[in-house]
């Protein structure tokens, strides 16, 4: 069995990476701004999905379908996801309500 390649944009203040890391996810975090060379470089066009933690950084998701048409997208943050991201978003979470180990296991299967 292969573990899931995962590719997370933003801070990490819940600490999601350790969960999906307990699960065997294989993670790579992108922490600045991320370009499209950002992204390549995380290896996004191999990933299975892309967590963005900043919404603020939403742009790079139509980025992000763009190298992996494929890529499961999940937006995890406490604000609301920019109208023009919603439709190639697949999952959108609020910490809050689901804690990073309910997320891991959801999204590791």
């Amino acid at each position: 069995m292969t573990s899931s390649k995962v590719i997370i944009v933003g801070p990490d203040s819940d600490n999601l990476m350790s969960a999906l890391q307990a699960k065997g996810a294989d993670v790579t975090t992108v922490s600045d701004m991320a370009t499209r060379p950002d992204l390549e470089e995380a290896g996004i066009v191999d990933a299975d999905i892309y967590i963005l933690t900043d919404l603020e950084q939403a742009t790079t998701i139509p980025i992000v379908k763009d190298l992996n048409p494929d890529i499961q997208v999940v937006a995890y943050d406490r604000t609301s996801l920019p109208e023009f991201a919603t439709a190639q978003t697949d999952l959108a979470i609020d910490p809050d309500l689901l804690a990073p180990s309910v997320v891991a296991d959801e999204l590791i299967a």
